[in-house]
């Protein structure tokens, strides 16, 4: 058996446990099967930011077209959050069931003629059907996520997490720069109108889009050893049916606790993304172009402020366990609240611009941070519990959009300091979620950390 074991280890590119999940992340690797997940995973979700935010950074010109009011371009910033709150719902479930890289490629496919048709769009009432349909897209977060923890073991996992779903992240701050640059070449190299340009603007995303889930389901592989299962020490156990893997999800509190703090983290990313160009065009009287450029420093900050949470969450848990995840979340989390009252404070151009890079990095990094802890809520449903996290990102950007920035009861500089305020309550929540291996903020654990016989001990918690 041993002899087996070590034959099969020998297999892989990268150091891995007796799971053969890998116990390093090589960053310039495409070593099969875990380096070209992780690659597969975070340039597809990379592709479907891309595509759900290619929309905000145009939006003075579809606005002019279309004659959106402000109360249409609330109601379809809305609405793209909306679809993508059933959409992760029904994701975890999916991953669970028949693995993150089927459940990701099938989604991106669906969704990627809804970006195409947006080119198509002449009413109110199209533009926001077809933010919403788009928006579906953005549930690939949970599967990026489910796959890392199914491919990365628990001294890597929070790492994995963080720059997976950082890198990708990327994409909403990307588009803000690029889709812009698009447009303005179309008008320079077609010499057409600045109504068409807007619209052949969107072949790119959907092609990017499409060409991305090809490759993931071509090369993808949702686990170490191939086919999609449970870890090998666990194979003689009968598979959970979906009305048990929902159930032990559901009933997890935990779940709950991080989707609400979430959503008012990555929730607060998402609404950010979405109204940031428009409110530095609209206050500062910038040009579609730079005000584009400032709203991508926001979005592109992803690249090393999401990964740094993983670092801290990974990092703290060496030196001070499971408290050391939930305290490094609730410090960090407090923090980017405490920036956001700022951003909404200040009035000139060049200091709102060094608040927003501050508090892109804090809010962030709190998004990867929660991520640090996901993986460790529950074994049989690490699915439902990505999804339900994932969910209140987006119920937490519906709200947020929906009682600040649709129509005019507040300003937008108003409207995001209150943001900051609803960050900083939700945040205090963190302070009630409990491990009884692992203890809670406040509190040691009750039970021996190396009972296995509960639900939610996914993986050891080590500093290996």
């Amino acid at each position: 058996m041993e002899l087996g074991y070590r034959r099969k280890e020998s297999m892989f590119s990268l150091r891995v446990d007796s799971d053969h999940k890998a116990t390093e992340l090589r960053l310039f690797s495409l070593a099969p099967p875990h380096m070209r997940a992780f690659h597969l995973a975070w340039v597809s979700l990379f592709s479907c930011f891309f595509s759900t935010f290619a929309i905000p950074p145009l939006i003075a010109i579809i606005r002019d077209d279309l004659d959106l009011t402000d109360t249409d371009i609330g109601n379809a910033g809305i609405a793209s959050f909306a679809g993508s709150i059933f959409s992760r719902l029904a994701m975890g479930p999916a991953c669970d069931l028949v693995g993150p890289h089927l459940a990701s490629a099938t989604l991106s496919l669906l969704t990627a003629p809804f970006v195409l048709a947006t080119s198509l769009t002449t009413s109110a009432s199209s533009f926001i059907l077809i933010r919403f349909l788009i928006g579906f897209s953005l549930a690939n977060f949970v599967s990026n996520q489910f796959w890392m923890s199914s491919m990365f073991s628990g001294s890597v996992v929070g790492l994995a997490n963080g720059v997976a779903a950082g890198w990708a992240n990327v994409g909403a701050g990307a588009t803000q720069l690029i889709m812009p640059l698009i447009y303005s070449l179309i008008i320079t190299s077609l010499g057409v109108t600045s109504f068409t340009a807007w619209r052949l603007a969107f072949i790119v995303p959907a092609v990017f889009q499409s060409i991305t889930a090809l490759m993931v389901l071509a090369y993808g592989k949702n686990y170490p050893d191939g086919d999609y299962r449970r870890v090998p020490n666990s194979m003689n156990k009968p598979k959970d049916n979906l009305f048990t893997v929902l159930f032990n999800g559901l009933t997890n509190y935990r779940g709950w606790v991080l989707g609400l703090t979430y959503g008012y983290c990555f929730g607060v990313e998402l609404t950010v993304d979405n109204i940031i160009a428009q409110y530095f065009y609209d206050r500062f009287d910038l040009s579609i172009r730079t005000a584009g450029a400032v709203a991508a420093s926001f979005g592109l900050a992803n690249f090393i402020s999401r990964p740094i949470g993983g670092v801290i969450s990974d990092k703290m848990a060496g030196s001070f366990g499971m408290r050391g995840r939930l305290w490094s979340l609730w410090v960090v989390q407090t923090v980017a609240g405490l920036l956001c009252v700022l951003l909404g404070r200040v009035n000139s151009l060049f200091a709102s611009i060094i608040v927003m890079c501050c508090f892109s990095l804090f809010v962030q990094a709190a998004s990867g941070l929660t991520f640090g802890v996901v993986p460790f809520v529950s074994k049989r449903s690490l699915g439902v519990i990505s999804g339900m996290t994932g969910s209140g990102g987006t119920v937490g950007a519906v709200v947020t959009q929906l009682l600040l920035f649709s129509g005019s009861t507040f300003s937008r500089e108003t409207g995001i300091s209150l943001m900051g305020l609803m960050m900083l309550v939700s945040t205090l929540s963190i302070t009630f979620i409990y491990f009884p291996q692992w203890g809670g903020m406040f509190c040691g654990p009750s039970v021996d950390s190396s009972d296995e016989g509960e639900d939610y001990h996914l993986i050891q918690e080590d500093s290996d």
